[in-house]
């Protein structure tokens, strides 16, 4: 069992910065592949970034890649979203999930998930 807390969020102007967290609870979350998803309003939740559990690979959204980068601390439990050059259009939930079937861009391989952190982008 892993719970994830994601922490964070909040209100930024365009062409800011935040990094979000996410803290996981439970000893085997080292063997967990690490996801980040987002969901504005009205639409559907869409992948963000994904981590392997070895660090060794990452994954982004064409709409994300070299504005954000997701790392991750075994020895803390912790995962992590930087986020920089924000853009409205990144305003949504954020959400970290953890899969065992290893860092992939669906959402059906994340078995457990965080409540979410909510980033707003004001233009």
């Amino acid at each position: 069992q892993v719970q994830l807390v994601e922490s964070g969020g909040g209100l930024v102007q365009a062409g800011g910065s935040l990094r979000l967290s996410c803290a996981a609870s439970g000893r085997t979350f080292s063997s967990y592949a690490m996801g980040w998803f987002r969901q504005a309003p009205g639409k559907a939740r869409e992948f963000v970034a994904a981590i392997s559990w070895s660090v060794i690979s990452t994954y982004y959204a064409d709409s994300v890649k070299g504005r954000f980068t997701i790392s991750r601390d075994n020895a803390k439990k912790t995962v992590y979203l930087q986020m920089n050059s924000l853009k409205p259009e990144d305003t949504a939930v954020y959400y970290c999930a953890a899969g065992v079937s290893g860092a992939s861009r669906r959402p059906v391989e994340y078995e457990y998930w965080g409540q979410g952190t909510q980033v707003t982008v004001s233009s």
